[in-house]
């Protein structure tokens, strides 16, 4: 069954570290545009500009001069928005002490 699963391309799974490394992949290097977050019932920007960044074991969005958001990659859920124009991630944000952490972050568009 496993030669079928490889031959056809079975469902891969999302909760694997090597799925999740794939996907920081990804978004290492890329452009942000700005940085919101869902905070009492309002989408609220919080940064303009910047980038994110895959450093050994961690994933970085930096934006507004600051670091926003580090995760580990294990931990790390990172879904892309249905436009394509960014991606929502999710994780246990170190800079607050692994308090469980939602932002979308929206790229910049650079026309190929």
């Amino acid at each position: 069954m496993s030669f079928l699963k490889k031959l056809f391309g079975g469902k891969k799974s999302t909760d694997s570290y090597a799925f999740k490394l794939q996907r920081a992949r990804e978004l290492h290097g890329q452009a942000v545009k700005y940085v919101t977050e869902h905070r009492n019932g309002n989408e609220d920007v919080v940064g303009r500009g910047g980038g994110i960044c895959l450093k050994g074991d961690e994933l970085i969005v930096d934006s507004s001069g600051d670091r926003l958001f580090v995760t580990d990659v294990a931990e790390l859920d990172a879904s892309y928005l249905m436009s394509g124009d960014g991606v929502v991630i999710k994780g246990k944000n170190k800079l607050e002490g692994g308090k469980p952490r939602t932002i979308t972050v929206h790229f910049v568009y650079y026309r190929k």
